[in-house]
């Protein structure tokens, strides 16, 4: 019903720049936030950062001030851009988003993951 597609992973090296997207398609009402996490094998998920439909952002602490969520409600798209980016920046990228049905339910859909690696 609801696909996230994800495009622009890559290897870079270490304070390298790398632009992240993700675009919805599919049936729905809306999309509320939207957002970036990433993992690494063995390790937790956590939260890179996120967007209202407004276009207010909040960030993970590792990360702000090197990396900048977008979105474009009129293409559903989220996009993250990651400047100066770390070795420990290295890990599988996950877009998600917030969508409201149009019968009014509201589903965390994920995206298939992209593979960001920073290393020299």
């Amino acid at each position: 019903q609801v696909q996230l597609v994800e495009s622009g992973g890559g290897l870079v090296q270490p304070g390298g720049s790398l632009r992240l997207s993700c675009a919805a398609s599919g049936s729905f009402l809306r999309i509320n936030a939207m957002g970036w996490y990433r993992q690494v094998l063995g390790k937790e998920r956590e939260l890179v950062a996120s967007i209202t439909s407004g276009g207010s952002a909040t960030y993970g602490d590792s990360v702000k001030g090197r990396f900048t969520i977008s979105r474009d409600n009129a293409k559903n798209t989220v996009y993250l851009q990651m400047t100066s980016l770390k070795p420990e920046d290295t890990a599988v990228y996950y877009c998600n988003a917030d969508v409201v049905s149009r019968t009014f339910s509201v589903r965390r859909y994920w995206g298939q993951g992209t593979q960001v690696t920073a290393s020299s």
